[in-house]
């Protein structure tokens, strides 16, 4: 008997599918990887099980990355297993080859990805030639047993998903060649003055990037203006209240650019302090009358989470970083399932959802939640009880659910969550019970104050809004008013009387540096800064990157040195800007604009319509693709041109100015710079800005300048292409009569201790107390060194200034000698995986020696903390 074999994008589809079909296609019996009934097989992938590769002959290793070997344009692309899923595509491979099976159903993801990772499956499982097996599509928005049923039933051709198809795997080859040859160029760009400096771009990434810049642009050109604004405190007969100054015939100016003097001009900012003061003394003491308008207003919950939204939340309220808000709530939906999938773009449910959803109300009101959980099933028991689920189309809207509706709670109540765990789920369950509670309502009240004074009249502006219903903010706490939101009365006809007038003097501020929560708003709306009106509704629904994209584009740019996190901001690094004044100067700004995506987006959807041809589209890819390896190859200027600074420590070798350009910090004189802008001759004095492929950072290149030595940094990369930290120091060349750079890896205090001779630390400052034998510690060439442990060696203490490619600063290790422990080091990096890991530095005074100290375990809720492990360092 021949069977049809059934394909889904994950295991919870595939169990889904079996259970609407069950009760028409007969029982099914459960395998390892797969289900199977008299008439199907259902199995499935674990998202992308495969990804394009050129061919053999076409690959170029890493120590090859020259122009000599590019463009790479392979005729055609063969396909590589994703190595962690190779188990699980030898198993749906498996299906696919078997005589009996002589149908195959694509159910991934209704979405350009979902068509893109069967169609690599059925390729691969057809080896040298094609499968031979006919596809149908089944497309479902709605994952109800009903729903899944009637898909089955309209199943969809071939023929009718080739456009799809068409555009998935244009897509993918595209962003291959963009990618692949745009860091391989601008790699052996940066890497012609020797070692290997890996510059990487991408369609995503680079743009993403460019946003970040462009705003740290913007505060670093940043003009501070002092400006003054006045306020006023009013005693009426039923109490005193507070206005801010306006002047009222002020008009903004919408045309206006970001950051100019222009759209810093506000109604209520004065520029200058004599006027404001002029404004101030007329007040004081007068009488005025009032004018006040109350409006009833109201305020409808927020739409139900998608994952960019869901991020961009928890970034703010909690600190998470997208990553970790993404990892959460996978592990919320495959381990737990008590969340639906979470990659997921949009913000609504399917119209047949109406029961689904009030059944997990009831859940939610009925199970016995964990720790704090526990409060919302008052707020479940209350929607239902008042019938507030209905099939509005704010919520339930099938024009507005992509490939996966939004993110809500399953009907399997959590038994056993992590505390930050629990935080996201709980973020999760308000929302879905507070998009169908009533909206909130609001008194809005405006208050105009007027001061006659010197012939002038002076406005002076309160508001107030005080809440009236709760409506959905009861889910979170706010059942009543904050007392300070309410206006004292003012009877109609009342005069009032000015008791009390402030100037407060102010500057201007720049625009904030992006957190993660505004990057992901930035880059979900990156449409927005598109000026082609076609390319902006292409880009109307996408952004930069997917909802399951966006959080490792972050951490991309992170791990490769683009940006730095600081507390919640995202700094962008001097590579950062080396890199966008690359772009800048070889002429191909467009990688770093969002309109390459906004282009491409529109001619994929043409592609999808069929009014565009594959091979037209990857055309124009490979042409493009050419054009930016030719203007990074055939660029003869010695460095491109940039805003570069002009460095405030002085040559060391002559006293000159310093100055930075594309490659290097050379010295340009004593002259510096000339009226004209033309550099003077220095004294030969230069160094190479970015050595082993890692850029300095200007305070860096300053402190080399004024000690002579800087470090230890991270981030250099051997010719290899393997990370390293080290520290680096300016030494006098006599030959040269002039002063080179160069890496400084202890040696010479090595040699010292070797020798056994004394060190003589007069003039060092002690770091603390030897936990061994109570002497001095001192930094000493590359590890911090009690003072017994050189010369005639009466002690053997010693630890590294970098340990596993985490620099240890002085101040951690005075730490370390004062409590025990250091603060939490993030960038140790294991020799046996390569990976990452965060752990303190501790004294184990048994094993006398500093050791690995791991953070404990997120407790579960309610769970008691399990005590620290250690490692010897």
């Amino acid at each position: 008997m021949t069977k049809t074999l059934v394909i889904a994008e994950k295991p919870s589809v595939a169990q889904d599918i079996v259970r609407a079909l069950t009760p028409t296609a007969g029982k099914f019996e459960k395998h390892d990887e797969y289900f199977e009934s008299e008439h199907y097989v259902v199995t499935s992938a674990v998202g992308h099980l495969l990804e394009i590769q050129a061919p053999e002959a076409y690959d170029v290793k890493r120590g090859k990355w020259s122009f000599a070997h590019l463009p790479v344009i392979p005729p055609h692309f063969d396909l590589k297993p994703v190595e962690k899923t190779k188990t699980r595509l030898n198993a749906v491979v498996r299906q696919a080859k078997r005589r009996d099976i002589t149908e195959l159903v694509n159910a991934c993801d209704a979405g350009r990805e979902g068509e893109l990772i069967f169609r690599l499956i059925e390729q691969y499982a057809g080896g040298a030639k094609p499968l031979g097996k006919p596809v149908r599509r089944l497309w479902l928005q709605s994952m109800t047993p009903q729903a899944i049923r009637d898909g089955f039933a309209s199943l969809r051709s071939e023929k009718q998903m080739q456009g799809l198809a068409n555009a998935a795997r244009s897509r993918s080859e595209a962003d291959w060649l963009v990618g692949i040859n745009g860091t391989r160029a601008m790699t052996a760009f940066n890497s012609r003055d020797g070692g290997f400096f890996l510059t990487t771009v991408g369609r995503v990434q680079t743009p993403t990037l460019s946003i970040v810049v462009e705003r740290e642009e913007k505060i670093r050109k940043h003009v501070f203006r002092d400006y003054w604004e006045i306020r006023g405190s009013f005693g009426a007969s039923a109490g005193s209240y507070d206005g801010k100054w306006f002047d009222p015939t002020f008009k903004k100016d919408k045309g206006a650019a970001d950051g100019s003097a222009e759209a810093e001009l506000k109604a209520d900012r004065v520029w200058s302090a004599d006027e404001a003061q002029a404004i101030a003394d007329a007040v004081r003491g007068k009488t005025g009358s009032v004018t006040e308008e109350a409006k009833p207003s109201t305020q409808a919950s927020p739409l139900l989470y998608d994952l960019t939204t869901l991020q961009r939340e928890a970034n703010s309220r909690f600190g998470f970083s997208a990553k970790t808000t993404l990892s959460l709530a996978q592990a919320l939906y495959e381990k737990h399932k008590v969340l639906t999938y979470p990659r997921t773009d949009s913000r609504a449910l399917p119209e047949d959802y109406v029961d689904v959803v009030k059944e997990t109300m009831k859940m939610i009101s009925t199970e016995d939640m964990p720790g704090p959980l526990r409060e919302l099933a008052q707020h479940a028991s209350k929607a239902l009880k008042e019938g507030y689920v209905k099939p509005v189309k704010r919520v339930f809207d099938n024009a507005k659910v992509s490939d996966h509706f939004a993110i809500i709670p399953t009907l399997q109540a959590p038994k056993s969550l992590t505390e930050i765990e629990a935080k996201l789920y709980d973020m999760v369950v308000k929302r879905f019970l507070a998009v169908f509670y009533p909206s909130a309502e609001f008194m809005v009240t405006t208050r105009i104050t007027k001061i006659p004074a010197a012939g002038k009249e002076h406005h002076f502006q309160t508001n107030g809004k005080v809440l009236v219903k709760p409506g959905w903010l009861a889910v979170y706490g706010k059942e009543a008013q904050d007392d300070d939101a309410t206006l004292v009365a003012v009877q109609p006809g009342e005069s009032v009387l000015n008791e009390d007038v402030v100037v407060n003097a102010l500057k201007t501020k720049p625009p904030a540096r992006y957190s993660e929560a505004t990057l992901l708003s930035a880059m979900e709306g990156a449409g927005k800064l598109i000026d082609d009106e076609e390319f902006k509704a292409a880009m109307q629904e996408k952004g930069l990157g997917t909802p399951a994209t966006r959080s490792s584009i972050i951490e991309g740019l992170i791990m490769e040195k683009y940006m730095i996190r600081e507390g919640r901001e995202l700094i962008p690094t001097a590579k950062a800007f080396q890199l966008t004044t690359l772009l800048r100067g070889l002429g191909v700004e467009d990688l770093t604009k969002p309109e390459l995506t906004g282009n491409w987006e529109f001619k994929l959807s043409e592609m999808e319509k069929g009014l565009l041809s594959r091979e037209a589209f990857m055309g124009e890819i490979a042409a493009m693709t050419q054009r930016i390896v030719q203007k990074a190859k055939e660029y003869d200027r010695d460095t491109i041109p940039g805003d570069y600074a002009t460095m405030a420590t002085p040559c060391p070798n002559c006293g000159g100015t310093v100055k930075e350009n594309y490659r290097r910090f050379t010295c340009i004189g004593k002259g510096g710079v000339s009226a004209d802008g033309t550099e003077g001759t220095g004294c030969g004095f230069s160094i190479s800005k970015s050595p082993a492929g890692r850029s300095f950072e200007l305070p860096e290149i300053d402190r080399l300048l004024q000690d002579h030595k800087v470090g230890p940094l991270e981030g250099f990369r051997s010719k290899a292409g393997w990370p390293f930290t080290a520290e680096l120091k300016l030494v006098r060349d006599e030959e040269l009569n002039n002063w080179k750079m160069e890496f400084d890896f202890g040696d010479a205090a090595r040699k010292e201790e070797e020798a056994g001779e004394a060190v003589d630390f007069s003039g060092h400052q002690s770091l603390g107390a030897c936990p061994k034998c109570k002497g001095h510690v001192y930094d000493h060439g590359s590890n911090y060194i009690c003072e017994n442990a050189v010369g005639v060696a009466t002690c053997d203490f010693k630890s590294g200034k970098i340990i596993l490619q985490q620099p240890v600063p002085p101040e951690q290790m005075t730490k370390l000698l004062a409590t025990g422990k250091t603060d939490l080091l993030e960038n140790f990096v294991s020799n046996k995986t390569r990976r990452k890991f965060k752990a303190f530095l501790s004294w184990d005074a048994k094993a006398g020696k500093v050791s690995f100290e791991f953070e404990p375990r997120a407790p579960r809720v309610p769970a008691a903390k399990k005590a620290a492990a250690k490692k010897a360092a």
